[in-house]
């Protein structure tokens, strides 16, 4: 079974492992989740369940969600998204706890979005070199050569300049589950994830993982 669940990063700490070896850890609120609705074949052309995580009050739903979950006689959830798995053997209002899914030694991808850092020259963005930083250079921290002045008289498409950073998807592969927290919900994973303390994470079984 694809495993899957959605989580909250807490923030980064260290860990002791069996022989005293420091290991640097994020620590991922995950779950628990509930089952919000189960997508077949025969409805949708795919095998696909969709989970609900962290309640919000009514209030701030909209209409069309309000709608959805009184339907569903779920209590409302602020993050909602869809897994794709092999077999649909969930039922909606289930509850999916965070040792149904993972165990300490489990290779897990997560997904998130990167921090935001605002517009930023190509040094930053890119990690270009530095022009000459004397006085006269006159030409510290610029993007480079811009090509011909005639031909083709234009820049092309795709050339490295200033511009907005951050703010990405990104899936960061092959992480280690070093510990499973199931009284409080907590997974500590080996190194680090997407992300400022709070992010959305998305946590699925490595498809890279070594057998």
């Amino acid at each position: 079974m694809k495993k899957f669940m959605m989580g909250k990063k807490v923030g980064m700490t260290q860990v002791f492992d069996e022989n005293d070896l420091c290991i640097p850890v994020t620590v991922i609120e995950a779950g628990p989740c509930t089952v919000i609705q189960m997508k077949t074949v025969d409805n949708d052309g795919y095998v696909a369940v969709k989970i609900g995580f962290s309640g919000i009050i009514e209030k701030k739903l909209n209409k069309p969600d309000k709608g959805i979950f009184s339907k569903l006689k779920v209590s409302p959830k602020k993050y909602v998204r869809e897994f794709r798995i092999d077999e649909g053997n969930f039922e909606v209002g289930q509850e999916i706890k965070i040792t149904d899914m993972f165990q300490a030694g489990d290779k897990i991808d997560v997904t998130g979005i990167s921090k935001g850092k605002g517009f930023q020259g190509t040094i930053k963005r890119y990690g270009q070199k530095g022009g000459p930083e004397s006085h006269g250079s006159m030409y510290h921290r610029r993007p480079g050569s811009m090509g011909s002045n005639t031909s083709p008289a234009r820049v092309f498409k795709g050339k490295k300049l200033p511009g907005h950073m951050g703010v990405d998807k990104i899936t960061i592969q092959n992480l280690d589950v070093i510990k499973v927290d199931a009284e409080r919900n907590l997974l500590l994973v080996r190194g680090a994830v997407p992300g400022p303390k709070g992010n959305l994470l998305a946590i699925k079984n490595s498809v890279k993982a070594k057998k």
